[in-house]
């Protein structure tokens, strides 16, 4: 019977420790192979003892996360660099065309008498709230977070009290 090892300082293939992707299941080791598995969100990792290190491989470019003796590290894309550039031309992308649209909006306002006065103040809107969903929605895709399973979790936890 596999032993918990939440506390360890080294990571076993024989232990017990949290997934690092549904954050709610416990991955142990699959009999007769040199993999680990979920028993939550039923993902299978390939590890390296060597390297204390956790690889989903179901995704390309894999994910790798390292374990520190208590918990997983964030989760990096095998041969992938994300830096500072993507974060700020994620913020370009949602900001820039936001704040054309309401600029626009500020000095072109429509007629008093217009019925549709609020439509620029719409747009606006709109225009941020699409451009951060495609954000969030490449967000989730690259690092595969398992929204449903959290809203699974959710359930479990709430149905229970």
């Amino acid at each position: 019977m596999p032993t918990s090892k939440l506390l360890a300082s080294s990571f076993n293939e024989r232990g017990v420790y949290p997934c690092p992707v549904c954050r709610v299941g416990k991955i142990t080791n699959m009999p007769l192979m040199e993999a680990m598995y979920c028993d939550f969100c039923h993902q299978i990792f390939t590890i390296n003892i060597e390297k204390q290190q956790l690889k989903m491989p179901s995704r390309q470019p894999p994910l790798i996360w390292h374990w520190n003796g208590l918990t997983w590290t964030e989760a990096q894309l095998e041969g992938v660099e994300l830096g500072w550039g993507y974060v700020l031309g994620a913020i370009a992308f949602v900001s820039l065309p936001t704040g054309l649209i309401g600029i626009i909006a500020y000095h072109l306002p429509p007629r008093a008498d217009a019925p549709i006065t609020w439509l620029p103040s719409i747009w606006t809107v709109l225009t941020f709230l699409s451009h951060f969903t495609i954000i969030f929605w490449l967000f989730v895709e690259i690092y595969q977070i398992p929204l449903m399973a959290y809203w699974r979790a959710m359930q479990q936890r709430f149905l229970h009290r």
